[in-house]
């Protein structure tokens, strides 16, 4: 589903990536993980096209998107959480999520799914995005990123700030959609346990490299734990 070879980026004079790569596959949870300031978030930016990489190729099932804006890169498939969620404050639940259909023809319907999978949006469809909860707002923003059906769902530290309870709910949703084989899920994460629940793979970054990378369910074996501990 995704592919990314020999990412580089910079800001200013420094060098944020170096030389990244890695693919994401279908039906599969790839966790990234590392310390504050490995350039996490720079890289999942890059993904989407919100900064531009100095060099190196990105595809999507086998397309070169390495130069689309990321309004394309939406319309080719793309879902995007980022990190702090960025609602919509003063609009409503509703008015949020239609945001994910924003490229839609008019009149297209909400995916009735998007409330089986977050029930609370339901309860809240009429109430301002600004007055939910910060695990509620996490839910929401996962839902306007679902709203279109994309093939790669891309997500910046979704248990940043939430109640354990919405982490578990989270994490349930996210498996879901993985084992449904439909789409490739590329997750950024801080809470180890959390990431190792999920990962089918794993990457490791430290400053701005991958350095160690393996399977999911070998990472208590391969001391990622101890590698990533602040």
């Amino acid at each position: 589903m995704l592919s990314v070879e020999g990412l580089n980026q910079y800001y200013g004079g420094s060098h944020i990536l170096r030389n990244v790569g890695f693919d994401a596959q279908v039906g599969q949870v790839t966790v990234i993980l590392g310390r504050n300031g490995v350039g996490k978030t720079t890289l999942l930016k890059s993904l989407m096209g919100v900064v531009p990489v100095k060099t190196g190729t990105i595809r999507l099932e086998g397309r070169d998107i390495t130069h689309d804006t990321p309004y394309e890169r939406v319309r080719r498939g793309v879902g995007y959480v980022p990190q702090g969620r960025e609602i919509f404050g003063r609009l409503t639940v509703e008015e949020n999520l239609r945001m994910g259909l924003a490229w839609k023809p008019g009149g297209t319907a909400l995916p009735i799914e998007l409330f089986e999978l977050f029930p609370v949006l339901r309860q809240m469809r009429s109430r301002r995005g600004g007055d939910l909860s910060g695990g509620q707002q996490q839910q929401l923003a996962i839902a306007r990123a679902l709203a279109a059906g994309p093939r790669l769902l891309v997500l910046d530290e979704p248990t940043e700030g939430i109640q354990p309870s919405i982490i578990k709910d989270i994490g349930r949703v996210i498996r879901m959609l993985a084992d449904r084989g439909t789409m490739a899920i590329v997750l950024v994460e801080q809470y180890y346990d959390f990431a190792a629940g999920l990962a089918d793979q794993y990457l490791v970054m430290e400053r701005g490299e991958i350095v160690q990378r393996g399977r999911g369910k070998d990472m208590e074996f391969d001391s990622v734990r101890r590698r990533v501990s602040i």
